[in-house]
């Protein structure tokens, strides 16, 4: 398959600027187990699930990432950053009208904050902070990095809409977005239905926003990003599966997760590290029974792993479906349920790690 074959048409009128005034009040696309399609809400999602099953959330948390100001030569300058990696340094995309040099200073946050340049390490720069505690000093300056697509500056609203209920775990540049539907009631609909609910933690780099610039999909490395399934969470997987019930991924990061953590003996192991693990259709799921995920973009990895799980013909169907009836798309848009993975394919591969 080629990247072209992920593309759709999308009307931007439909892309969400703003979330639903509640958050379980988004619209739910079902791809039922029979093929067909069923226009139904987030409150309906809890009846939906079964006893026993394992529902797993993502918990990382978003940082302030987003720095403004110039650089000491003049010129403005924006940070994301990437990667807190210690007290003082972090890994960073840095836009400038030219490119800022090893030793060079970088004035942000109206001079609250000064980053020196200590150099490249690949598309990322290595900056090192003027503070002690580079957390808290973005909790103080930084911005809330919203996706490219979303057009407003992020405010007080986007501070907390753009975060989960259960979000704890600081570190990711972007939401784990299929969690932001689920609020307290649902959460308790939910349990009242005899569903265990688990986490993960991947952080989200901002690689998840860049496009795929090459149309043989074998020749595209997946960006890097940090990830923890612990050794209790990787026992109730395996406990869930060994009595039949389904492990249930809230989100593309929870199953990119899973499936990194999990043998081709279909076991999941604790897992600290990293993950370049980019799965297209052909995958073989060793961990995932069903999915959860929002709308994602034409022609993004997200799309891919989506149209890995639900089947490549029946989630593009689904696609075309949602424009037709006005779903709201990408972070702050609508979700769709997939309640079973398609039938691998024998010729298929596992995916790239």
């Amino acid at each position: 398959m080629r990247r072209s074959d992920f593309d759709y048409e999308l009307p931007p009128a439909l892309i969400a600027q703003r979330p639903a005034e509640r958050r379980s009040a988004s619209r739910l696309l079902c791809l039922n187990t029979d093929g067909t399609l069923a226009d139904r809400h987030m409150p309906d999602f809890a009846e939906m699930l079964l006893p026993g099953d394992l529902l797993l959330f993502n918990d990382a948390r978003v940082i302030p990432a987003r720095l403004r100001g110039i650089k000491d030569s003049g010129g403005q300058v924006e940070v994301l950053i990437e990667r807190v990696l210690d007290a003082t340094h972090a890994l960073a995309q840095v836009r400038a009208s030219k490119p800022p040099k090893p030793g060079s200073k970088l004035l942000l946050a109206r001079d609250a904050l000064v980053a020196v340049v200590e150099g490249r390490e690949g598309e990322f720069y290595k900056l090192d902070f003027e503070t002690d505690d580079l957390q808290a000093a973005l909790e103080q300056h930084g911005e809330l990095p919203l996706p490219p697509y979303i057009e407003h500056p992020a405010n007080s609203d986007d501070r907390e809409r753009y975060q989960t209920v259960f979000a704890r775990v600081p570190g990711a540049v972007a939401a784990p977005t299929a969690g932001l539907h689920f609020d307290d009631s649902l959460l308790a609909a939910i349990a009242a239905r005899g569903v265990e609910t688990g986490f993960v933690t991947l952080h989200v780099g901002a690689g998840t926003f860049q496009p795929v610039r090459v149309d043989a999909m074998e020749d595209h490395r997946m960006h890097s990003e940090r990830l923890s399934v612990t050794e209790d969470l990787a026992r109730r997987v395996n406990a869930a599966r060994a009595r039949g019930s389904r492990v249930v991924a809230v989100g593309t990061t929870v199953v990119r997760a899973l499936e990194s953590a999990t043998t081709e003996d279909g076991q999941t192991h604790a897992f600290d590290g990293e993950t370049r693990l980019f799965i297209t259709p052909g995958y073989r799921f060793r961990a995932v029974d069903a999915l959860l995920t929002n709308f994602h973009l034409p022609e993004s990895t997200l799309l891919m792993l989506v149209s890995a799980f639900g089947g490549y013909e029946r989630v593009m169907q689904a696609y075309r479906h949602a424009v037709a009836e006005k779903y709201r798309f990408f972070s702050y848009g609508d979700a769709m349920w997939l309640p079973s993975r398609a039938a691998p394919d024998p010729t298929g591969s596992v995916g790239t790690p």
